[in-house]
């Protein structure tokens, strides 16, 4: 056999302890539990990156196949689908959430999984749905109703004697999207169909009861009554972990998307580009905010207070303060956290050391004060001091606002401390110097930068466009395109020429008599 044949064949069995290669020139193990729980006709990710080997059981697979497959269809057939219908859709779906009835059965399922998700000790903050989620869903849906199509929309014309060049938006195909308990990202995600794409979810576990119903209820009779293909959006039907990773190693996907913790987020995304899917990923989130030397007191205690409201990825996460205005805004600090515990319930605070000099003392740090988590009511420390690498963490916090406090000698230093553990996400400066601000939003490494509170950050809310996902910069920065996703924001550009001139011929000797169209070129 020569050196350069191959034999494959199937995977039928991981007997435990056999290597596996992995990036090139490293190999891990099997381990014996993945070697027993594996059988014929599963599969393996070996994630390239870290050697991780992902067992993705046969029935996960197959619920992954066949959304992918029906999505994959679907995108196919709505080439065929008119802008109108499109159109309609949205509308019919906007409708089913406008139902009472409708909405009662999914408000109750979504009460079925919030009830499981705190017997389990899961959080249960984004997964709880509400009448403004109702609203901001349904709104969602409508923003998209009356955007402008995006299928064949021209770009850019480049014109030529006798032709020209068009480029042009056309659909990219089909997206898988994964993300966590967040019933109301439906709505989100439904915008890849403006611009002709179809989608495949995976939801988190605690999610998927009433993400049924909401298919079942709403999604399922909007693309039937609008005229759309079934499985333009369609739902993995698994509470599998696993099937985020088969979904994001399935070759068919033009977009992976994926939002949640960030291991598992990273994870995702390294699979998919291994299987070469290009990826838009929002892994760890929290915002961090500075005050410099010329910060107005009253404007940074009121910003502080109003990035408080709840805990999503946007909402405060580190605040930054200059040593020269700690003494004086340190307090003011506080007093924005204390006014936001009130509206929650408590706050818990989170010292770099050294900042601990501008607090009241040790007895007032070490006082105990009640911390709601996902597994109930805790007593813990109202203060700790932590190292700068525990700034990287996003606190993600139930009803009671956790954040962490450094103090640094001047702006760059805040810059470069950013820089260095931030999740290079949403960066704000409260200051009253222009030139400042004009130095931080060229030094410090985040797509999202304002001069106020950080809760802006969010497409809707800020373009008036619902958001497939915020990416960050944890990653480097975005190619070609800015950190929100929006379904009008998925296409792809097509080149196309347009010719009026058929005599016309590169070759600069033109066409003989009596035939026009010119010489082959050969």
């Amino acid at each position: 056999m020569s050196q350069h044949s191959k034999r494959i064949a199937p995977l039928e069995s991981l007997p435990a302890g056999m290597p596996v290669l992995f990036g090139g020139d490293r190999m891990t193990f099997v381990s014996p539990a993945l070697a027993d729980a594996f059988r014929p006709g599963d599969r393996l990710v070996v994630v390239q990156d870290t050697g991780d080997l992902l067992h993705v059981p046969a029935a996960v697979g197959e619920a992954v196949e066949q959304a992918t497959g029906a999505a994959s269809g679907a995108f196919t057939a709505l080439s065929g689908v008119p802008d109108a219908a499109i159109t309609a859709f949205f509308e019919h779906f906007a409708c089913r959430l406008e139902d009472d009835a409708v909405w009662s059965r999914f408000a109750a399922a979504n009460a079925e999984d919030v009830e499981a998700a705190r017997a389990r000790g899961r959080s249960t903050t984004r997964l709880a749905v509400s009448e403004a989620m109702r609203r901001d869903m349904i709104a969602g849906l409508r923003v998209w109703r009356d955007s402008p199509a995006g299928r064949g929309r021209l770009l850019e014309q480049i014109s030529h004697p006798g032709w020209s060049v068009e480029l042009v938006s056309a659909p990219l195909g089909v997206v898988g999207f994964v993300f966590e308990g967040r019933p109301n990202v439906f709505a989100d995600a439904a915008g890849v169909l403006r611009t002709g794409n179809a989608v495949v979810f995976r939801i988190g576990s605690d999610a998927l009861g009433c993400a049924r119903v909401l298919m079942a209820e709403a999604v399922d009779p909007a693309l039937a009554a609008a005229g759309l293909p079934p499985g333009a959006m369609s739902l993995v039907d698994s509470a599998e972990r696993s099937a985020g990773w088969a979904l994001f190693a399935d070759r068919r996907l033009a977009l992976a998307v994926a939002r949640g913790s960030g291991p598992a987020v990273a994870q995702l995304g390294a699979i998919a580009r291994q299987t070469g899917v290009p990826v838009s990923l929002h892994g760890t989130g929290g915002a961090w905010m500075i005050a410099d030397a010329s910060a107005d007191a009253a404007r940074f205690g009121a910003v502080v207070y109003h990035s408080l409201d709840r805990k999503v990825c946007n909402t405060l996460n580190v605040c930054v303060i200059v040593r020269s205005r700690a003494t004086e805004l340190i307090p003011v600090f506080l007093d924005a956290l204390e006014a936001a515990g009130r509206r929650r319930r408590g706050y818990r605070l989170h010292v770099l050391q050294g900042a601990e000099v501008f607090l009241p003392g040790p007895a007032w740090m070490a006082e105990t004060v009640e911390v709601v988590r996902p597994e109930g009511v805790v007593a813990e420390p109202r203060a700790d001091l932590i190292t700068e690498a525990d700034l990287a963490r996003e606190w993600e916090w139930e009803e009671t606002p956790e954040v962490s406090l450094a103090v640094v000698e001047n702006l760059e230093g805040a810059i470069a401390l950013f820089n260095r553990q931030a999740p290079r996400l949403v960066a704000s400066l409260i200051t009253g110097d222009p030139d400042a601000l004009a130095r931080f939003e060229a030094g410090v490494e985040a797509p999202f930068t304002g001069d106020g509170f950080t809760r802006w950050v969010d497409g809707q809310y800020a373009l008036q466009r619902p958001e497939l996902g915020l990416s960050n910069w944890e990653g480097g920065r975005l190619f070609a395109r800015g950190g929100v996703l929006a379904g009008d924001g998925v296409f792809t550009v097509r080149t196309r020429m347009r010719q009026a001139d058929a005599g016309l011929d590169r070759s600069g000797i033109g066409s003989p008599p009596g035939f026009p169209l010119g010489q082959p070129d050969t």
